[in-house]
Parts: structure tokens; C-alpha cells; sequence
């Protein structure tokens, strides 16, 4: 932006009060000076950033600013939508293609034809559908299900996501060819870290809506609570300082907020997950996905270990051999899964002398399906899903996971 001339600045300011925009970052500018400047083309454009960024504002202004601006602008959130129909409300199906088809439809790529298809969470979809949507973008051609004929649309496709793509396609979840395909330019929406002298100004916008919305005083921060706010980390970005202001506009009855209120509304940028100690700086700072499959990882190394030791118990007649460190095994097993040692006396596995063999295929039948990992799962679900009153949303966001996988996730154990 430092090359920006006074009439290019005037243009982005523009487009930042025409949607919404808040902010003076050159970060930010130079997200919406791209999309200024795309816009008249036909070319993919990739939107990255974090969740609550704000990545919905710069396809709407690719399709405003464009040719396209009078054709119809369809917003999809991929992820939100089931695996077993994303292909019929993307391209749409014949009647009687699959249960429940009583009629044709039009799907979004076909109902879009001279606009712009805006796709959301665009690494959430499967790879059958990233194969069509590959088809799409190189060809314009598409076929409905259940369907034989070649059709064809004049799209512009706009994609987001806040998934890293080099992972993505290094584990397979994503087309490398797709993702070239879509990201012909890239445009990075910043997070609230990367544009802290905006904390300030998003944060007055929001309380004088709500002092709008609500009839009440906007909310006033002393010096030391706006330097809180500007070094806080954020990890919600733009759509948690918006709901913290919110909660702060309704609750606080005294519209002076100073640092001692605020800490109130900001959770522990450490979170409720457990420390590591002793572990490298990169162990220390795996995201909440990658400690909780470190957390199943080692249950189901102690999942082994039981095993063996209850198949010891099994062959040697009731005589646990305490030597070569099983005792402090069985220890650390039984003393790290407190959820666990309440179900599973540990005296009775190293103390008794007689077994009976019925008695022993029941208590290894039982421990390993207590120690389950899929029971285990399950039992997350369940109770992320009580916490958030089986708000769906909320609870994948809990768990890490997206809207489709806890659907299918929630389909495949049963749970009511």
C-alpha cells in the first residue's frame, strides 16, 4: 500500500464503507485492493485466513465490482452440508436418482449461471465432489445425478477456507490440482493479530451498533482495558470481539469499562488444555485436535500394555510377574485414567491367587471396552452435544471437527 496513490486509497476506502469493512491495516487494504483489482477478470480467486476474519466480505466484492454484478451471487457453505448430498445441491439431480428424488432440481452451479458461486469451508469436500468441481473450473461442464448429459454454466467461483492446504494435501483430504485450479490468486484476509491498531476501531463500531440495537449507552474502555483488548490474542478473531461487546453491552449496567471488567469476558488465551511439561516448543504448541489425538494415542498404549498384563494373568494362572517394571505400569495406567480405576478394581487383577476362566474372558472382554477408543469418542460427542443443548455447530467447534463430520460422526455411533 505504500505505493498506493490518493485516488487508490479513496477507491478502497469506498468499498470498505459500501460493505461494512472497519479498519486501517495495510494487510487488510492490500486483501481488498486485490480483490479490486481481480474483480473484473474471470480468474478463481482463494481466500485463506483464520475463522472470523471476515473472508465473506472479499467475494462480494469481487462479484459487485465485476461484470457479473447483475447475475446471482450463491453463498455455500460446504461444510454444512451433508457428504450424502453435497453433489445434488452443488449440480443438482434427475428425478428418481436417488431415494427421496420425487422431482428434478437445479443445483447451485446450474441456478448460478452468470453469476457467482461464493464456496465456503471449500476443504470440507469430498473428493468425489472436488473431482466435479475440478470439471467445473477447467471446462464449465457438469452433470446432474443421475444423469448422463454434459451441461454447461458460466460461473465465477470464489473459495475459503482456513485449513492449511500443504497439510491438506499432504495427508490426501485435498486436490493438489484442485487447489492450483482455485487459487489462480490468492488473497489473505489477516487476523485481528496481524491488525491490532484495528482492535480499537472494530471494537467501537460493535458497541455503537449494539447501543443502537439495544437502546442503552455505548460502552466506554479506560486506557489500560483498550491495551488489553489490542495485545489480546484473539483466536476468534472478528466474530469473538463482536460477541464479547455484545455480552459487555447487555450485562454490565456501568458503561466504563475498565481492565479488571474486561479480564471477565476474555478467556485464557492458554485454554483448558493441559500443559505438556518437559516437551519441545512445538509439542507445547500442537493445536486442541492435535493433543487430543496425542491424549488417544497414549490411552491406546496403555490399552496394550493392560492387555498383556491381563494375558499374563490368564496364562500364568493368577501369578502376576511384578518384575521388569510392571508394577510401576500398572500403576501409571491405573493412576493417569482416574475415569477408569472407579469401573476397574486394580487389587483384584494383581492380587488374587485362583481365577476361574469364564471370570477372566468377562474382565478382558470388559476392560478392553471400557478402554475403547471409539467408546471414548462416542462418549466426547455425547457430551459436547449435552453442553451445547445439541447445537450441532457448536459442539464440532468444540470438538475440532466440522458440521458434517459430527453429523456423520453422530449417525455412525447412534446417538440420540
Amino acid at each position: 500500500m505504500s505505493g498506493a496513490s490518493a485516488t487508490e486509497i479513496m477507491e478502497i476506502q469506498t468499498v470498505k464503507q459500501r460493505f461494512g469493512i472497519v479498519g486501517n491495516s495495510p494487510k487488510l487494504n492490500r486483501a481488498i485492493e486485490v480483490a479490486m483489482q481481480v474483480a473484473p477478470t474471470n480468474i478463481s480467486v482463494l481466500v485463506t485466513g483464520e475463522s472470523g476474519v471476515g473472508k465473506e466480505s472479499i467475494p462480494k466484492i469481487i462479484h459487485h465490482l465485476s461484470s457479473r454484478k447483475h447475475g446471482p451471487y450463491i453463498a455455500v457453505n460446504c461444510g454444512a452440508i451433508p457428504e450424502g448430498t453435497i453433489d445434488s445441491e452443488l449440480f443438482g439431480h434427475e428425478k428418481g436418482s436417488f431415494t427421496g428424488a420425487h422431482d428434478s432440481r437445479k443445483g447451485y452451479f446450474e441456478e448460478g449461471n452468470g453469476g457467482t458461486i461464493f464456496l465456503d469451508e471449500v476443504a470440507e469436500l469430498p473428493h468425489q465432489t472436488q473431482v466435479r468441481l475440478l470439471r467445473v473450473l477447467e471446462t464449465g461442464e457438469f452433470i446432474r445425478v443421475g444423469s448422463s448429459k454434459v451441461m454447461k454454466t458460466d460461473v465465477r467461483v470464489v473459495a475459503a477456507s482456513n485449513v492449511n492446504f500443504s497439510k491438506a494435501i499432504e495427508s490426501g483430504k485435498f486436490r493438489e490440482d484442485l487447489f492450483y485450479r482455485l487459487s489462480t490468486v490468492p488473497i489473505h484476509m489477516p487476523s485481528l493479530r496481524e491488525r491490532r491498531e484495528d482492535v480499537f476501531l472494530l471494537f467501537r463500531k460493535f458497541t455503537t451498533d449494539f447501543s443502537e440495537k439495544y437502546r442503552m449507552p455505548a460502552l466506554d474502555l479506560s486506557p489500560a482495558a483498550v491495551k488489553m483488548i489490542e495485545n489480546y490474542r484473539w483466536p476468534g478473531n472478528i466474530r469473538q470481539l463482536k460477541n464479547i461487546t455484545e455480552q459487555m453491552s447487555v450485562i454490565e449496567q456501568d458503561r466504563h469499562i475498565d481492565e479488571h471488567t474486561l479480564a471477565n469476558y476474555l478467556p485464557a488465551e492458554s485454554g483448558s488444555l493441559p500443559m505438556v511439561v518437559g516437551k519441545s516448543q512445538s509439542t507445547a504448541d500442537m493445536n486442541e485436535r492435535e493433543i487430543l489425538y496425542k491424549v488417544l494415542f497414549d490411552m491406546k498404549n496403555d490399552l496394550n500394555d493392560l492387555k498383556k498384563l491381563v494375558l499374563q494373568l490368564l496364562q500364568s494362572g493368577g501369578n502376576l510377574d511384578l518384575s521388569h517394571g510392571n508394577t510401576e505400569l500398572v500403576r501409571r495406567i491405573f493412576s493417569d485414567q482416574p475415569a477408569f480405576t472407579q469401573d476397574i478394581p486394580l487389587a483384584p487383577l494383581i492380587m488374587r491367587e485362583e481365577y476361574e476362566e469364564p471370570e477372566h474372558s468377562a474382565k478382558t472382554h470388559e476392560v478392553e471396552e471400557r478402554l475403547s477408543l471409539q467408546d471414548t469418542e462416542k462418549e466426547m460427542i455425547r457430551k459436547a452435544l449435552q453442553k451445547h443443548r445439541n447445537k450441532r455447530k457448536y459442539a464440532a467447534r468444540e470438538l475440532g471437527i466440522s458440521e458434517r463430520t459430527l453429523y456423520r460422526k453422530i449417525k455412525e455411533y447412534n446417538i440420540g
